[in-house]
């Protein structure tokens, strides 16, 4: 059992072995750089980020990525559109993606400081953990803890949070690295996430990261 998994620790107690965690970057990319900027994610999430990566913990940046004739277009249909415009008649449902694959735009935000031993994990859905290299890298490392930040909250976040419930990995989403909609962004981060998983904030995360004996020099 990893330390993550102690059923025995609680808030302010609580231990994450670095070499079994992954912080996940979700979607905060060129092409949504404005809901970034005004939910105020940035700075608190490049800190989550350098803190994570110093401690050994992998970074990874799930970011969309779609062939721009829509070939791997979600076929699932909805009432409203990402912005909660209602479709119909004169404002139909999309057949392709707003932008193709390779549009710089699907890059994550520069000031996020991505390097290049992060790990990239283009997605095709919603989950950052259907159908990429997310799961089995973890698998591959011996993880079983992931961390979210990004949005949209209760699209992408929660989705691959209900995903990783589902795979028995440990889950904690931090608040403050939370992008998108509101109220819908609050209300997942009070109300949804706290029964699905574990909220905590960026120094919470790295404090439970740094009482690791790894990182103590205990043995």
């Amino acid at each position: 059992m990893s330390t993550a998994a102690d059923p025995t620790l609680f808030r302010g107690a609580e231990v994450l072995d670095p070499a079994r965690t992954f912080l996940c970057v979700f979607d905060m990319l060129e092409h949504y750089r404005a809901g970034a900027e005004a939910s105020g994610a940035i700075p608190h999430v490049r800190r989550l980020a350098d803190g994570c990566r110093t401690r050994g913990v992998v970074v990874a940046w799930a970011r969309a990525d779609h062939r721009a004739d829509g070939l791997d277009l979600a076929t699932a249909l909805t009432d409203l559109d990402g912005q909660h415009r209602a479709f119909g008649p004169d404002h139909p449902r999309p057949t392709r993606p707003p932008h193709g694959g390779g549009d710089p735009g699907y890059q994550p935000l520069a000031e996020l400081g991505r390097r290049p031993e992060d790990l990239d994990v283009p997605k095709h859905r919603w989950s950052a953990l259907h159908g990429t290299v997310l799961h089995p890298a973890m698998r591959s490392h011996g993880a079983d803890t992931l961390v979210l930040v990004g949005g949209s909250t209760h699209v992408g976040v929660a989705s691959t949070a209900y995903a990783a419930r589902d795979l028995d990995l440990q889950v904690f989403v931090v608040p403050e690295g939370l992008t998108g909609r509101e109220p819908q962004r609050s209300f997942f981060a009070d109300e949804v996430f706290p029964r699905t998983a574990r909220v905590r904030s960026a120094e919470e995360i790295l404090a439970a990261l740094d009482r690791h004996p790894s990182r103590t020099g205990a043995r």
